[in-house]
């Protein structure tokens, strides 16, 4: 899927000194960048997610003594 974004001047130099110094295109920095990023906002979001379902009591919770006869950890 093409897609183009506006950068501003400062990262558009900087991503053509790092293509420059490494010989790689701008856009394999820039599909790396998106895919790690997405991995980061995805993560990032899910835990918001969880805080938002905890405080509505809508996520399943475990106390500490629970998580141990859970997993045989009750000695």
């Amino acid at each position: 899927m093409a897609t183009s974004v506006r950068l501003p001047d400062r990262t558009s130099a900087r991503l053509n000194r790092l293509s420059e110094k490494t010989g790689r295109s701008k856009a394999f920095y820039l599909r790396q960048l998106i895919e790690s990023g997405l991995d980061q906002l995805e993560y990032e979001y899910g835990i918001l997610q969880d805080i938002e379902d905890y405080r509505k009591g809508s996520l399943e919770t475990y106390t500490l003594d629970e998580m141990k006869k859970r997993h045989g950890l009750d000695n």
